[in-house]
């Protein structure tokens, strides 16, 4: 039986990597994208073009209800902050929650059985809809709720940045990965502005990764 996956896809590095991982093990994949009142719409531009280029099926889902229900960084334009022991104003929450119900909805429809997601626990942030406790209760509760067989991947669940890096690279999508994706909570393609947490993190882990490669 052919193996057919959703992945959750914003554009950015982790998704991204999620996708290749994904076109790699499964027979057929398409993509979901949520307009969810995020700060800057690039980023639905770039999954689309994304999606273009390697002629994916691709979904953008008008979720912006969330942004009215939280106020975050993400969904609004306030600044960025983490005061020490709480979680930063980046995270949206039930933002995964959300995601992986509407990607497990349109899997049940269209009798697809993995879904992907381009979370990580390793992950600076530390946010709570990324852990892995998280995602096995999330793949019960939606076979529970839909009487599916779903699975939910998550390739960068014990990785770092740098590791992603590596896994683009072994994928063969290292220079497509860091050229055409957007991690920038700015909304700049690639190399991003340098300043925001996520581009921090981002450079950090690909500067690691380009000494052990030998650059």
């Amino acid at each position: 039986m052919k193996k057919k996956a959703i992945v959750v896809f914003s554009g950015g590095q982790d998704s991204t990597t999620c996708l290749f991982w994904a076109l790699k093990k499964f027979d057929e994949v398409e993509l979901v994208t949520f307009n969810y009142g995020q700060r800057h719409s690039q980023e639905i531009l770039v999954a689309e073009r994304i999606a273009e280029d390697l002629k994916l099926t691709h979904r953008v889902l008008d979720v912006e209800l969330l942004n009215q229900l939280t106020k975050t960084s993400l969904t609004r334009e306030i600044d960025i902050e983490q005061e020490d022991g709480e979680l930063p104003n980046t995270f949206v929450p039930g933002r995964n929650l959300l995601f992986l119900s509407l990607a497990g909805i349109i899997a049940q429809q269209k009798g697809f059985t993995e879904l992907v997601t381009g979370v990580s626990q390793t992950d600076f942030s530390g946010y709570p809809d990324c852990r892995e406790d998280f995602i096995k209760s999330m793949q019960m509760t939606l076979n529970l709720a839909m009487e599916t067989s779903l699975t939910i991947h998550t390739p960068l669940m014990h990785i770092d940045k740098e590791q992603t890096w590596e896994l683009a690279d072994q994928l063969g999508v290292f220079e497509y990965v860091r050229d055409n994706t957007l991690t920038c909570y700015n909304g700049i393609i690639g190399k991003g502005c340098g300043e925001c947490p996520s581009c921090k993190l981002r450079q950090n882990g690909l500067e690691k990764y380009e000494q052990r490669r030998g650059e």
